[in-house]
């Protein structure tokens, strides 16, 4: 098929993809927007092209995944971002996150164990001149504490509970939003809200997500 009658229909699916996160109850209308401006079959493998904008996520290789839109929209939007906030997100991936906070906030840390997953990344944010991204291969679990405090903290890969070196370098006020579960049983998504009394937890629905690991890859 021509390539251009391949962009038309990437098109139309995008808005499609749209359409369908509207009806299932995403309203910010400055998210929506985000992820029309990015073009998430730059972050699937080539593979899975004709596959970028169904409801679903889908494998990059290394064992991870890129999010289900729905779950990327949901997790964006909990997140109350605005241009001033400063955001921590661990587990960079396939990049497609992290190119749509960039696009919501004024400064995105993002850290991942995968070296090969983090070196593909930072060459989509280069190609879409994504300047407010700054990358780290590192332990996410860790954090990267030298950036802390941070406005916002989302974490793309599950734990059985949130990890308390995260929720140390929220700011006050601040918000994290990541999944707690293990691979073998449901999976909660939590927001978590720092507030002058502590953390206030709430949950948000089921998801399922790759498992949240200490340490980096070795490489190979």
């Amino acid at each position: 098929m021509d390539e251009t009658v391949i962009a038309m229909d990437l098109q139309s699916e995008r808005a499609r993809l749209i359409l369908t996160l509207r009806r299932n109850g995403i309203s910010d209308q400055a998210v929506l927007t985000a992820l029309e401006q990015i073009p998430r079959e730059y972050f699937v493998p080539d593979t899975f092209l004709r596959h970028a904008y169904d409801d679903s996520a889908l494998p990059i290789g290394r064992g991870q995944t890129i999010s289900q839109p729905l779950v990327v929209a949901m997790m964006t939007e909990a997140l109350a971002l605005n241009k001033r906030c400063k955001v921590l997100e661990i587990g960079t991936g396939s990049g497609y996150q992290a190119a749509i906070l960039s696009r919501l906030s004024r400064r995105v840390y993002t850290i991942e164990r995968h070296k090969p997953l983090l070196r593909e990344s930072e060459s989509l944010f280069k190609h879409f001149d994504l300047h407010n991204i700054v990358t780290r291969y590192g332990d996410g679990m860790a954090g990267w504490p030298e950036q802390a405090p941070f406005d916002r903290i989302i974490v793309t890969a599950a734990a059985m509970e949130v990890p308390q070196a995260l929720i140390d370098q929220l700011a006050p006020d601040g918000i994290i939003v990541a999944p707690v579960g293990d691979a073998h049983h449901p999976q909660r998504l939590l927001r978590g809200t720092r507030t002058d009394a502590g953390m206030d937890w709430v949950e948000l629905g089921g998801v399922r997500f790759v498992p949240l690991l200490p340490g980096v890859e070795a490489e190979s």
